[in-house]
């Protein structure tokens, strides 16, 4: 067998094995805040612009489909995190807004990039130069697909 077909030797392995390993990171990290990683990405998007979101928005910036993110959705809305509501300006527009609750597990997330970057055991040199490489490999893959 040729050296580029063996399976740890694949890139997409590798990735593969990264995010794995470091979702399994956040499990316990999360697990304090009643949110699954999945969750969490809805959660720090809604943070970043502190307004309500149309599940279309969300579905584009976290790169999912309606079918994925909508029984999502309905669990953090259930653990009354988020609360859904009819656009006054469009009534078929639906937006995802934060709960007070929802607006105070910010604080409680805050130590959780740290608490992460520690488990890395990066410099923040090699951190700030892996985010750069990984996002030049992300453009140079988007432009291929």
């Amino acid at each position: 067998m040729s050296e580029h077909l063996k399976l740890n030797n694949q890139l997409c392995f590798r990735i593969y094995k990264l995010n794995k390993s470091v979702t399994k990171l956040y499990v316990p990290l999360l697990k304090k805040l009643s949110l699954t990683y999945p969750q969490y990405l809805v959660m720090l998007a809604l943070w970043e612009v502190n307004q309500p979101v149309s599940i279309k928005k969300l579905c584009i910036q976290l790169e999912l489909d309606t079918g994925t993110l909508s029984p999502l959705l309905k669990r953090m809305e259930a653990l009354a995190f988020i609360k859904r509501v009819r656009s006054t300006k469009d009534e078929r527009l639906v937006l995802i807004e934060l709960t007070a609750k929802g607006k105070h597990l910010k604080k409680e997330a805050e130590l959780i990039p740290a608490q992460l970057f520690c488990s890395t055991g990066l410099t923040k040199e090699e951190l700030v130069m892996l985010q750069q490489s990984l996002d030049s490999l992300l453009n140079n893959v988007k432009l291929h697909s």
